[in-house]
């Protein structure tokens, strides 16, 4: 309790969370979070009830131990036979009790339980003696060795994203797949290192490098506090340094590229554990919040990020790295000022890259049935490049900027530093659920394709555990990559076996390969990485046809693009999943209303606005809203009955006391004029009142899905108002959440005993039903 309150104290101390802007978009967020968890709530109850629009009316009825309510409805053909439908009785539950025999089954332990969680926790354990070793280990191999071909430059190239040294990246490759086949579930998803986030990573190092007082210089002289891996490397001596004991409790030698690094590792670490607390609280949900068209404009907005961060790569230019909002803007102002100072070599090894990798992904794609699996052209240019590089002593003649020593082998594992955790523990939220939805995504996604399930709480372990347990070990946050997926189903693979071969792989370049790729140009892989972008970009071609589709799913996607790209990744994030809150509040805040009409010789009625020959209902006004009544849309909702129906019964109430009064004045008048004999010729000018061209009005609630209490007193406030012009509120096709609403509210009266006159089952019984309560009216005209 003590560190949960030290938590919230620590939290608190962050200046921007009690900004008002702050608190106010918290709250906007929280209240349309509530609005739609009811909502989902009501829909579901509303599949399961087969009997909607019911007119009601309660009887007690002695069934021996308990009593249950009986509700009478009017037949369709016959409105004057009745039938009794019984409502199920609500069990009340103890929640107390629910809570405390939870907790007990919880808290035992006994031999089979602890099989079975040991056996849920790691997936593995349930299908490897399973595992049909002819049938699937040529496709595990061969996906295996293909995604290992893939990982090694990915994961070089990667790193300049995430700011760190290319080791770092081959050490997250390999424990990701190695862990993630001990705990995941889904078969064919390739967990590993993602460009997104590894720009996310990379964001918060380069933040807190600034903050720390290093150059953000990449040709700074790397240094090692650790000293394990240093290869004559000085430190990067600055002011920082003599104060890390007090600020990052960390060694007062530590340089930059040890600074950095644990960064990443305390980022990581914190998000595993948001990730493993979310599982355990079983808060998979939050991704439902996350739309398609948010994760594709947070992805595209990213991708153009990604792309700005490397075209100094691509054209040879040191230029320094812009850092807070804006930095897309900022970068590109840089880079056109400095343009002058491009390397030639650097431009022409990229031209020839950028042909190559494009040219063969478009082949490749183009014949992608004919071949057996993808063509492994990222690591056939870095190893020419590399040659020629190395042959070629570009970097000596040409000052081409070049990879540097990668060493081989294995850091001492390091416990992440907890100062430095809190410094990043905000940042890493937003970094947890996306890695856990990109995972979930994509697990989902091969579920689906190749029949089996998935458990999206294990899936979060996983992740989790991804990032917890590698971040002992130098690496940094790891989330599932479509690319890779996609490439490892249609290589053949089988299981998580292939990911076991590719972290095989990595490990071959860990202990032996790594040093040969001292002279690989950053500009080759500046291109892989931009190459990889291809998918994402092409989504700016997709804008046309998704605005044809949804107006309103694109507008989401403009604005969490722009967002991410023009502001920074996370904030574009939060953007976009508030403004898709928001525009679905607006949506519900001024949703479709309509007039209905009546199909001709049918017990159907339709929108007299969008169909031709509907036959009006006389005397009778039938009003439809297609959105929950609640206190947002509440003006909305009386307006629009008000202007549609041509009668605000407020006004009319008003301009008939007026007429009355005026009336009462004139013949008083009148009176006093015939008893002086005078002006009885004389014509008097009276208020004529307002004629009401109907005396029922039928509220369709078939589109309305649940009502809060400002729902309910609206309606309530309607049939009062309408009541003293002598115009009856009839409800019809309400669902059972939204009866109970109204009963609890008091609409029906005590007892709920007019409940039989008022509610109905269709829109056809309530309209027979006002034609029936008119007709001796009518007769006696």
């Amino acid at each position: 309790m003590n560190a949960f309150k030290q938590m919230l104290i620590t939290i608190y101390d962050f200046p921007f969370l009690t900004q008002p802007a702050f608190v106010s978009t918290v709250s906007v967020f929280l209240s349309a979070m509530c609005m739609l968890c009811v909502g989902r709530r009501e829909r579901e109850a509303d599949k399961a009830s087969a009997a909607s629009c019911v007119e009601e009316q309660v009887y007690e009825v002695n069934t021996g131990t308990m009593e249950r309510p009986l509700e009478a409805t009017r037949m369709e053909n016959n409105t004057s036979s009745c039938f009794l439908m019984e409502r199920k009785t609500r069990v009340k539950i103890n929640m107390k009790e629910v809570m405390l025999a939870k907790l007990r089954k919880s808290c035992s332990c006994t031999p089979k339980k602890l099989k079975n969680f040991v056996m849920e926790f790691f997936p593995v354990l349930q299908w490897l003696p399973k595992y049909q070793c002819k049938e699937y280990i040529w496709g595990d191999i061969m996906s295996g060795l293909v995604i290992g071909i893939i990982l090694v430059p990915q994961a070089i190239a990667y790193s300049l994203l995430a700011g760190l040294k290319p080791i770092y990246s081959l050490y997250t490759s390999f424990f990701a797949n190695i862990i993630y086949f001990l705990m995941g579930t889904s078969r064919h998803v390739s967990v590993g290192i993602f460009s997104l986030i590894s720009l996310m990573v990379g964001q918060v190092v380069d933040r807190e490098l600034v903050l720390a007082g290093f150059d953000l210089n990449d040709d700074a002289p790397p240094a090692l506090g650790d000293g394990s891996l240093q290869n004559g490397s000085q430190f990067n001596t600055t002011a920082f340094n003599l104060r890390l004991n007090t600020t990052a409790g960390m060694n007062a030698e530590c340089g930059k590229e040890c600074y950095a690094i644990g960064i990443a590792t305390a980022l990581t670490f914190v998000a595993g554990v948001y990730q493993v607390l979310m599982g355990i609280f079983r808060l998979g949900f939050v991704s439902m919040y996350l739309s398609e068209s948010v994760l594709d404009g947070f992805a595209t907005g990213a991708s153009l990020t990604i792309l700005t961060a490397q075209v100094k790569y691509l054209i040879g230019i040191k230029i320094p790295r812009s850092q807070g909002h804006g930095m897309l803007v900022i970068t590109w102002i840089n880079i056109f000022r400095n343009i002058s100072q491009a390397n030639v070599c650097d431009i022409i090894t990229s031209a020839i890259c950028i042909v190559v990798l494009v040219t063969a992904k478009e082949l490749g794609d183009r014949y992608k049935h004919k071949l057996k699996f993808p063509l492994p052209t990222e690591l056939v240019v870095i190893v020419v490049a590399t040659l020629i590089s190395h042959y070629g002593k570009l970097n000596e003649v040409y000052a081409s900027s070049v990879s540097g020593t990668i060493p081989t082998g294995f850091i001492p594992p390091k416990v992440p530093h907890f100062n430095l955790m809190v410094r990043v523990a905000v940042d890493a939220l937003p970094l947890a659920i996306v890695s856990f939805v990109f995972t979930v995504s994509l697990s989902e996604m091969c579920a689906k394709k190749y029949a089996y399930t998935i458990r999206a709480n294990q899936e979060m372990f996983a992740v989790g555990f991804c990032n917890i347990i590698p971040s002992f070990f130098h690496c940094f946050a790891t989330s599932a990559a479509l690319a890779k997926t996609l490439v490892k189903t249609s290589t053949g693979c089988q299981t998580q076996v292939s990911g076991v071969i590719s972290a095989m792989v990595v490990l071959l370049v860990l202990l032996f390969l790594a040093p040969l790729f001292y002279s690989l140009q950053k500009s080759v892989l500046a291109c892989i990485i931009i190459v990889s972008l291809r998918g994402a970009l092409r989504k700016f071609k997709d804008v046309p046809a998704r605005y044809h589709t949804n107006k309103v799913d694109t507008i989401v996607w403009v604005v969490t693009m722009f967002a991410s790209a023009l502001i920074s990744t996370e904030i574009g994030l939060l953007v976009g999943i508030v403004f898709s809150m928001l525009c679905i509040i607006v949506r519900t805040q001024r949703p479709r209303t309509a007039l209905l009409g009546q199909i001709q010789d049918t017990s159907f009625y339709e929108d007299d606005s969008e169909y031709e020959n509907l036959s009006p209902v006389p005397k009778v006004k039938i009003f439809r809203f297609e959105a929950p009544l609640y206190y947002a849309n509440r003006n909305y909702f009386l307006k629009s009955l008000y202007r549609l129906t041509n009668l605000d019964p407020n006004l009319e109430a008003a301009r008939r006391k007026k007429y009355e009064k005026k009336e009462k004045q004139q013949l008083k008048k009148r009176d006093h004029t015939t008893a002086n004999g005078l002006g009885t010729g004389e014509t008097i000018l009276q208020l004529v009142p307002k004629q009401i061209d109907f005396q029922a009005l039928v509220l369709d609630c078939s589109s309305i899905s649940f009502l809060d209490t400002t729902g309910v007193n609206t309606l309530k406030e309607i049939l009062k108002d309408y009541k003293d012009l002598n115009i009856s509120v009839l409800l019809a096709c309400c669902n059972p959440s939204v009866i109970d609403s109204l009963k609890i509210g008091g609409y029906f009266g005590k007892d709920s005993g007019s409940m039989q006159e008022m509610l109905f089952y269709s829109i056809h019984n309530a309209v027979q039903f006002a034609k029936e309560q008119m007709l001796p009216a009518d007769c006696s005209v």
